[in-house]
């Protein structure tokens, strides 16, 4: 057996390690008065993409405000929000090239939407109608679109962390200039398939960026109850890859961290783990109630780091934002999303027919029964389902 890659270094002494043997500092560029720190190295970036990303938080938040309210209401059955992860989500995706495939967690809509997802894919998606790229198989946030590089969202905590490694080790067999990059929560880290996906990255030697959104909680579960060791950044390093750890409401910190990591997975077809210490500044989804496991003095204390407030001091700064932009921005989204929900909501939903499509290239006898015992069933029980359902 080769113990190449191991340090040989030799001591006479029992001496153990711990966490606390293992320094990882943490990226910050920006304070939270918009201004930068005076050492500190700036990401690329110039008023055209500062822009762009700015109005990319800004329709994210207004997303979360409208469709939160549109589940409230009844017109939705579920919805997730984005809300305090924005520089985490914006400013990694904004480091990447058209090319890149994202697989996604569940809360990384605001990278949709930089890619180019327009409000009416997301209303159709949300409302499952005729027009949704997923023809109405999934609940209502699981996007998904081959022309954007984003791959379809699962509900199974994980699945796409080998997932990406494989994407990844797919490109580079294809001789691609492109990378993966996986966004995943602290809590799906301590699943299987995280500590699967990550080995085989760095065994097999993938240009694959693992993204870790640490916001503090898996769902309720807080991060001192979920994990002993020095964070997530940890097992990078422990698994043999390039790793750091960045503010995660710092957008050019977050931005600058990826540029590079994104360089150093294309130069050395190797993996790379990001840890971004962020924060979930509303529930978990439109199912969970954070007023039973965390405090608002907790919340209030992480509202004066607000990620798209700092960014936007820092865009004010510069010159880059007028003072009335903010508000015309925020009034034009929110008429927007407001109106393609009143035209996604009254769209009919797919044909039942094509819920046995895309499995197979034909479908299987034993679908094609399947899809009959199905249209039998909504027949004899009509009153259950909408009229407009399976549109027999």
């Amino acid at each position: 057996m080769s113990n190449a890659t191991l340090n040989t270094e030799t001591v006479h002494r029992v001496s153990f390690l711990d966490k606390e043997s293992l320094h990882i500092p943490t990226l910050k560029i920006l304070q939270a008065d918009g201004t930068t720190y005076e050492t500190a190295v700036l990401p690329v970036i110039d008023q055209a993409l500062a822009e762009k990303i700015y109005d990319t938080c800004v329709f994210t938040r207004v997303l979360d405000e409208r469709m939160l309210g549109a589940q409230r209401q009844g017109r939705i059955s579920f919805y997730m929000t984005c809300t305090g992860e924005e520089a985490a989500i914006v400013g990694s995706c904004a480091a990447l090239e058209p090319g890149d495939v994202i697989l996604a967690q569940y809360r990384e809509h605001a990278a949709l939407r930089f890619r180019g997802f327009t409000t009416e894919q997301f209303m159709n998606q949300m409302f499952s109608n005729e027009k949704d790229l997923g023809k109405g198989r999934q609940m209502p946030i699981h996007y998904g679109t081959a022309e954007l590089n984003y791959q379809t969202i699962s509900s199974p905590l994980a699945t796409q962390i080998p997932q990406a490694t494989g994407v990844g080790y797919s490109l580079k067999m294809q001789g691609k200039r492109n990378v993966a990059i996986c966004y995943f929560g602290e809590g799906a880290a301590s699943e299987g398939d995280f500590h699967a996906g990550l080995n085989m990255a760095a065994v097999l030697k993938s240009p694959t960026i693992f993204f870790c959104r640490n916001n503090g909680y898996a769902i309720s579960t807080p991060t001192e109850e979920q994990y002993a060791g020095n964070g997530i950044a940890s097992r990078g390093v422990g698994y043999g890859m390039h790793t750091i750890r960045v503010d995660g409401n710092d957008m050019l910190a977050v931005l600058a961290a990826t540029q590079q990591a994104r360089a150093y997975a294309l130069e050395h077809n190797a993996p790379v783990l990001i840890e971004a210490m962020t924060y979930r500044l509303g529930a978990h989804s439109s199912s969970d109630d954070p007023s039973g496991y965390r405090s608002k003095d907790e919340e209030a204390k992480w509202q004066q780091h607000d990620p798209v407030k700092r960014f936007k001091l820092w865009l004010q700064n510069k010159g880059w934002l007028a003072e009335d932009t903010d508000a015309k921005l925020q009034e034009r989204y929110r008429e927007e999303v407001l109106a393609a929900v009143k035209v996604a909501e009254k769209l009919p939903v797919p044909m039942l027919d094509e819920i046995i499509e895309d499995v197979y290239d034909t479908p299987t006898p034993l679908l094609k029964k399947q899809l009959t015992e199905l249209k039998q069933h909504v027949k004899k029980y009509p009153q259950s389902y909408p009229k407009s359902a399976g549109r027999l």
